[in-house]
């Protein structure tokens, strides 16, 4: 199953769809009910990611007090990007598709570390 044309709200670092700016140019792949990948456009203009980032922090601030300084150098990188997109495949959801694990750490090489 894909999940396609993610609210843009929901893709903080993803391009609204040109077709329709209330949606993001994301998707997420699920296969078995296991998330197997999620993609995205990049977000390539500094000024919306600005933008972005400075509303997402009025809300956490009212939500939890104070919050972090704007990172100058993400945002500058950003205004840099050529058009890309990119997607995260997860290698261990994939094993357990694979064996029919019930839980990822069924499938990790190494033990994961107790929360």
């Amino acid at each position: 199953t894909f999940l396609t044309h993610w609210p843009a709200a929901q893709a903080a670092l993803a391009r609204r769809c040109p077709q329709d700016e209330r949606v993001a140019e994301r998707f997420e792949l699920y296969v078995c009910g296991i998330e197997l990948a999620n993609a995205f456009v990049e977000l390539t203009d500094a000024a919306e990611q600005r933008a972005r980032f400075i509303e997402d922090r009025a809300r956490r601030h009212a939500l939890y007090g104070p919050d972090w300084a704007l990172d100058e150098e993400f945002l500058q990188a950003v205004g840099q990007l050529p058009a890309c997109a990119g997607i995260a495949l997860g290698f261990d959801r994939l094993a357990m598709l694979a064996t029919n694990a019930r839980r990822i750490a069924d499938v990790l090489w190494l033990p994961a570390a107790p929360i």
